[in-house]
């Protein structure tokens, strides 16, 4: 049902058509002018940062022919600068605090503290899903989303909101450990 719904709303409005055409199509001429323009700068700029990269501030692409670089595709703007090699690290980094905040959440549960241990998993959860998609939208796998990446992205709500959770996550582990040596919370 889901996925009859979801035809029949792309087939309703030309708009979401157009939109779903240049995601599975962004090299057309029309689409890569249009629709697509975020979408194929960004892989232009995943493929001129090949392995190692351009070098820090070598980007052209952050030159206003990426819109929103600073934001929403941060992740292409340091492939571009720092290649594939960068952009492994950032990866691998997401992946440890993701892990964390799992081995946190766990921990927690372990000492019966049930609501500190769901909201490190939560926390795990939101980053995770966040990254997931937008290095998804970065790397043409996923339609673009406008949403940032964690802790890289600039803007101040968002940054803010990751800050405040990782607090959270960094005060929960801090009661596991007094917890573990036998202290009280």
């Amino acid at each position: 049902m889901a996925v009859g719904a979801f035809a029949l709303l792309i087939t309703a409005s030309p708009w979401r058509r157009e939109r779903i055409f240049a995601y599975l199509n962004p090299w057309e001429e029309s689409n890569a002018l249009g629709k697509a323009y975020q979408l194929t700068h960004s892989l232009i700029a995943f493929g001129r940062g090949e392995w190692t990269g351009v070098g820090l501030g070598g980007s052209i692409e952050k030159l206003h022919y990426l819109p929103e670089a600073h934001t929403d595709f941060i992740l292409a703007v340091i492939g571009e600068e720092f290649g594939y090699v960068g952009v492994l690290v950032v990866i691998i980094l997401f992946y440890w605090l993701v892990r964390r905040s799992f081995n946190i959440g766990r921990t927690a549960l372990q000492l019966d503290r049930t609501f500190a241990g769901l909201v490190a998993k939560g926390i795990g959860v939101w980053v995770g899903w966040q990254t997931f998609i937008n290095m998804g939208v970065n790397l043409g796998l996923l339609p673009t989303k406008g949403l940032t990446l964690p802790l890289v992205s600039y803007g101040g709500s968002g940054i803010l909101m990751n800050c405040v959770a990782l607090a959270i996550l960094l005060r929960i582990d801090y009661e596991n450990r007094v917890m573990m040596r036998g202290g009280k919370v």
